[in-house]
Parts: C-alpha cells; structure tokens; sequence
C-alpha cells in the first residue's frame, strides 16, 4: 500500500469532519482504497454502508470484498428486478437481499448502488463509503445523506459527468441542479472538507501518463507506478506490412498509435472504420502479442479478453459487436462498449474510435473531455485510436462555446483543449491507411 492510501486510512477513525474527499486518476487504486477503508471502519461500527452508482460497479466491489477481504461477511443489497451474476450469488461469504432488515444484522458490509440506498429508510450508520463519487448527481447525495454521519468519497474528476437522459437545461446554473455532481455541491457548501489526491495510477504506462495527466488533471497531476521497462509488448510473428500491422508496431513501441483514415463525413456508423478496428484486433491475436509488466514479468500471450474496443455511441458498439460476431469470429471475447460502460475497466491494450472521427459538428456530447479521458486510459501497455482525418480543422471550426453558468465548479478541463491536446499527441504516432506499408505521416 502506498503512503497516499495508508494516510488515508489512518485519519479516518479520528475525523471530526462530515466527510473526506479522495481524487484518483485513472488506475490509481480506488476501489482497493474502499474495499480497505471499509475494514479498517467496521472495525469501529458496524456495518458499514457502501453505495456505488451502478450496478456493475456494486457487483465489481462485492467481488472484492470477497476475494481480498474473506474475514468480512458481505451484503448485496439489490432491487428486486435486478439479477445478481451467478459467482455471487453462489458465493458462501456473500449474502444477497432485497430489504436491509434481512442484512444488516449480519453483515459486516452492506454495498448497493446509491439508488438502492435512497429507498432505505428509518436507518443511520455511522459510516458511508461512497465510490465513482464523481458518477453520483446532487440529487441522488441528497437522497441518501440522511443514512450517515460521516462519509469517504472516492472518485475520478477526470472521468465522464452524471447524465441525464431528459432535459436538464432549466436547472443550469441554479444551486440546485441536480446535474452537478456529488462532489462538487459537497465540497461548495463544506470548504473545510478535506481533499486527499492518490498520486500515482498503477494501470496507465510511463508513456501515457505525461499526457492524460496535462490534459485531464491539471488540479490533480499524478505519476505512473511502473518505470518504462516494466512494460513491454512485442510479437512472436512477423507482420505483412499492412497499416495495421504498422499501427500495432507502432503501438508496441511508443504506447499510442493513430489509424489516420481519409476524411469523409460519416457521423456516427462507419463501416470502414468499423472493419480497421476489428483488423486491428486481429493483428494482435494473429502474431501471438505478448505482454510483460509487473504482474506478469515472465510475459503474457495477448487474448481476446485482454483487448477493448471503445466509442462514444451505443449504436457504433452495437454495429462492431454485430461485424465481430459476423466475420470475425477469432476475436469472440473482445470487449465492445461505450465510454460510459468502459468506465472503470482496465485491459492491456485499447482500440478507440475517436469521438469527432467522421463528424461534421463538433457538439457538446462528442468534445466532453471525460468521454475522451475515459477512451484513452483503460489500457496498460498501448491505446490505438481510428480516426477519419480533418478533427484539428474540425476543432478550429467550432471552438468551445458552451454558455458559463454560475453555481458548482468543476475540476474537468474544458473539452476542446483537452482534444487538442490528445490530438496534438498523436500526431507524432499517426500512420496513414492510404498506403500499403502504412507510411506514417510526416
């Protein structure tokens, strides 16, 4: 455990404040901080409360619980439509319910997304634990702070805001918008709050970590836990001197890669982006990528689980999801979401649709920066990103505009200076896929 999270840990017990606020880059730790946090506070009340905001996030901190944390008996609080996945639900030291009177008597931790927790009445607990806190709107904080006294806050500010799939514009720049995070209207109305920062990500490469920490975190800044020889990624085959495999060796060697196709307006379905995503997967399974990092120094041959495929649409995932089961068969087992479903993942390398490729418009959606920062930090050894040309044009016809509003800030860059910075990166690691070698561009 490193000095950041231990200190964490030692102040809870004795904290007079309501709260404390933890930001985490990507990879930096946060749930093994709350699986830790959560022992180290039933120690002194029991049971303890923790809320996350989805329910794959609830279902990922179970797992933990049980896998590092045995000693503790776990609790899966759960709405009555939701199926809980059947690892939990088979395993001993995890008791699953729908009514906190059925758990909290014999629970040491009782997790269930924030939602869940708002239903719960006539209860209080000493302690919450409250992750992806920065996912958590206003509204929801408010609907469950009544059930704690203190609480640990643990999040990303650089990862995607709360969403709405309704209208929010009425509430914008009131004190109450429901919109605002958890985060930001806590730490508005308690300025003595104290803030913690985790300093190091221990998922993203020395050669990511410059980048994603200027563009993202420029209140947070933090530094890679591995040294630039821990990781490395090669392949046992030789390539056929395709873009792809330019793409890939590229990649191999310097952590980021840009697929430059040719400019044409395609919004959001693309199919020739969609079939140079899916070639790349394939490459990195046909010449056997093998991976060494710190886990695994005596190397890793690369399999389909180990490979994500990001955009910013549903529709794009679904489309490639259907290509993939259609004509690619050897990469059943690739994952394929969007950056909201990505968020909190990690795999050793990434392929990324980027969010303006093919666009005529460079609207609000597609240049919020989280979407871009959670697209370009899932991986630990490479992230390769398809894109159509013509973005920096793109972005210089439509800078940033969105009306200031006053009430809670946040700790998010602005989105348009944030791609101007991913992109002005990846200008050094671009290859074309006009020519057959896959020439990189001058």
């Amino acid at each position: 455990m490193d000095h950041a999270s231990r200190a964490i840990l030692e102040r809870l017990p004795t904290l007079t404040h309501r709260g404390l606020v933890v930001d985490s880059p990507p990879g930096a730790g946060k749930s093994t901080l709350a699986a830790r946090a959560a022992d180290v506070l039933t120690q002194s009340s029991r049971p303890c409360a923790v809320m996350a905001q989805t329910n794959n996030q609830v279902d990922h901190l179970v797992r933990r619980f049980a896998r590092h944390h045995p000693h503790l008996h776990t609790a899966r609080l759960t709405a009555t439509d939701y199926t809980v996945p059947d690892d939990l639900q088979k395993h001993p030291r995890v008791r699953i319910g729908t009514r906190i009177e059925d758990l909290e008597k014999t629970a040491d931790i009782i997790v269930g997304t924030a939602m869940k927790w708002a239903t719960v009445t006539d209860r209080r607990w000493p302690w919450a634990i409250i992750d992806e806190a920065y996912q958590m709107r206003s509204d929801t904080l408010l609907g469950t702070a009544r059930l704690f006294d203190q609480a640990l806050f643990v999040g990303d500010p650089g990862q995607l805001d709360p969403f709405s799939t309704v209208e929010t514009d009425r509430f914008h720049g009131l004190t109450h918008d429901p919109m605002n995070s958890a985060v930001a209207v806590l730490l508005a109305n308690n300025r003595d709050l104290p803030v913690h920062s985790l300093p190091v990500s221990w998922r993203l490469p020395p050669s990511a970590v410059t980048l994603i920490s200027d563009a993202f975190y420029p209140f947070t800044p933090f530094h890679a836990g591995s040294s630039e020889t821990d990781r490395t990624l090669t392949y046992l085959s030789n390539g056929m001197r395709t873009p792809a495999d330019a793409v890939i060796e590229h990649a191999a060697r310097t952590g980021w890669a840009l697929l430059e196709l040719p400019a044409r307006i395609t919004h959001q379905l693309d199919a020739e982006a969609f079939h140079a995503i899916l070639g790349i997967a394939e490459r990195l399974l046909v010449r056997h990528a093998i991976t060494t990092c710190e886990d695994n120094p005596q190397g890793h041959i690369l399999q389909p689980g180990d490979i994500a495929i990001g955009t910013a649409h549903s529709s794009q995932a679904h489309h490639i999801r259907a290509l993939l089961a259609r004509n690619y068969p050897q990469l059943h087992g690739v994952t394929v979401n969007t950056a909201n479903r990505l968020q909190g993942s990690e795999f050793r390398v990434t392929i990324v649709l980027h969010p303006l490729s093919g666009r005529g418009d460079a609207s609000a959606f597609h240049l919020e920066a989280g979407r871009l920062c959670v697209l370009t930090t899932r991986h630990r050894h490479a992230c390769i990103v398809v894109a159509r040309a013509g973005i920096a044009g793109l972005l210089d016809t439509h800078p940033s505009n969105d009306p200031v509003h006053p009430g809670a800030t946040s700790k998010v860059p602005d989105g348009w200076e944030a791609h101007h910075s991913v992109l002005a990166h990846l200008t050094d690691h671009t290859i074309s896929s006009q020519t057959r070698r896959g020439r990189r561009r001058s």
